[in-house]
């Protein structure tokens, strides 16, 4: 097979923030084109939204039932090769399954189900059916976290003993939800969103970020929840302690309600020999700390970059790489570890590093097993869910 794969949308109309940043990250290293969709749950913002894209209006769809099942009748030479899932939390899984079972492969938005037990399921209907799956946790595609996570695989900084992962937003700081705001909306909704608001938005990126760059696994946690906003439904804000599987604690923080602040995520891990601290808002910087010698500072994009790094880096160092290509590198590895399947081929090892089924389940784990700590009057070390 030579020639670009073929994507599906579900969500993402013209109406929507995430689905605009999922269409320049699939097509930005020019491996993907848009074929079909069903943009919204609303038929005339969906047919609007396709037109805009200027799709044929035959490839537009009214549901994503509609979609698949005549996509699947489509030849292999037109129909499309993926679809991607970007609706609220609740409208994931049977979208996904079905797509699934009618034989596309899928790339969804975290969290990756409404409950474990449906991420669990799905699981299930990916070995059955051989198909891939990527889900986009945004901040494992930034080439300094790549090199953070190699440098620490192969043992620089020693046993891990101390993990700091903080995300604090401050944008429903007030009640947005009652002023119309669709994103504050669904987020702030337990029947759309699920069990948990903050931690189940962003508290989720932290924790995969936390376990994707030290490759340890969460084994307990103690946790507080809080809902600072009069009437909010959910949590707005948030902190955890953590119990890792080689004995490392680690400490997460995670607020919707920090005023003034973005999107700051930031890493910090702590090794018997040194660590590492990175943030979102220097994202090409990654310091390396020594105890008997001064702070590093290395730079994407330079010759001191892992090979793994290195593969996810589009430009020279002094060319800055940001959001969108974290977000990209996660459907060009997802592209061409399909692409290699599809030609009977084994892809190789960079091209599967992207998270997956496995990192959702993680991800539904740590919402159950943080929700049931944090709304616990007393202290309590809940074990991680299974």
């Amino acid at each position: 097979m030579n020639r670009k794969l073929r994507m599906g949308m579900v969500g993402g109309g013209s109406d929507a923030f995430i689905g605009a940043i999922h269409r320049f990250a699939a097509f930005m290293d020019n491996q993907i084109e848009l074929v079909c969709g069903c943009f919204s749950v609303n038929p005339e913002i969906s047919a609007s939204s396709g037109k805009s894209y200027f799709l044929p209006q035959d490839r537009v769809y009214n549901s994503y039932i509609e979609m698949f099942e005549h996509e699947s009748k489509l030849p292999e030479g037109e129909r499309m090769d993926f679809v991607t899932i970007v609706t609220p939390n609740f409208a994931h899984f049977e979208p996904a399954m079905m797509a699934l079972d009618h034989g596309f492969n899928v790339v969804i938005d975290k969290p990756i189900t409404f409950t474990l037990e449906e991420a669990k399921l799905l699981k299930a209907k990916i070995e059955a059916t051989g198909m891939t799956l990527a889900l986009t946790h945004t901040y494992s595609g930034y080439p300094a976290v790549k090199e953070a996570r190699e440098r620490v695989a192969r043992g620089d900084f020693g046993k891990i003993r101390k993990v700091f992962v903080e995300y604090p937003q401050g944008w429903l700081s007030s009640k947005l939800e009652d002023s119309g705001n669709p994103q504050a909306s669904w987020r702030t909704d337990p029947k759309r969103s699920g069990k948990a608001g903050c931690m189940g938005d962003i508290g989720t990126h932290a924790h995969h970020l936390a376990e994707y760059v030290t490759g340890l696994k969460t084994t307990e946690i103690c946790a507080e929840l809080n809902i600072f906003v009069p009437g909010r439904l959910l949590d707005d804000d948030g902190a955890a302690f953590l119990r890792f599987d080689n004995g490392a604690k680690g400490v997460l923080v995670a607020t919707q309600i920090a005023a003034g602040e973005e999107n700051n995520i930031r890493l910090r891990v702590y090794g018997d020999k040194g660590g590492l601290e990175w943030h979102q808002h220097e994202p090409n910087s990654l310091f390396v700390k020594w105890s008997d010698r001064p702070t590093e500072i290395v730079r994407v994009g330079t010759g001191s970059m892992s090979a793994i790094a290195a593969h996810n880096t589009r430009t020279p160092g002094g060319h800055p790489e940001g959001y969108l290509e974290a977000f990209a590198n996660i459907y060009r590895n997802f592209s061409l570890t399909v692409r290699a399947k599809m030609n009977g081929e084994t892809p190789k090892a960079e091209w599967l590093d992207f998270p997956t089924v496995e990192d959702g389940i993680r991800g539904m784990q740590f919402i159950d097993t943080v929700v049931e700590a944090g709304y616990n009057d007393q202290v309590k070390w809940v074990k991680f869910a299974e």
